[in-house]
């Protein structure tokens, strides 16, 4: 009875150091490392670009409410956050709300 209960004990440790191991093998990775879909409220004023143009390395690209919730169905990302105004931020928060009430 012993030798089986130090056995199980061994082959119990064994599977749960290796199981993260599989884990970690078995899940996709679609996006490059770092890519995320990140989208932030952006004046499109001169301030406002050359901030952006400064933390980034590039020029802001803006996104309508409608493209970021295409980006969020096909799972899109990208390498530097997209900008959005106001106007575009207040009708995604609108849609996203009505898609919460309906769940």
């Amino acid at each position: 009875m012993n030798r089986f209960a130090a056995m199980s004990t061994v082959i119990a440790l064994a599977a749960s150091a290796s199981a993260p191991a599989f884990a970690e093998q078995a899940l996709p990775t679609a996006a490059p490392v770092g890519a995320q879909r990140v989208v932030m409220l952006c004046d499109s004023d001169v301030a406002t670009r050359a901030a952006y143009r400064r933390d980034f390395g590039s020029r802001p690209v803006f996104v309508t409410a409608d493209q970021a919730l295409r980006a969020r169905a096909t799972g899109e990302v990208w390498a530097t956050p997209r900008c959005m105004t106001a106007r575009e931020h207040g009708r995604l928060t609108q849609t996203l709300n009505s898609y919460a009430a309906v769940r």
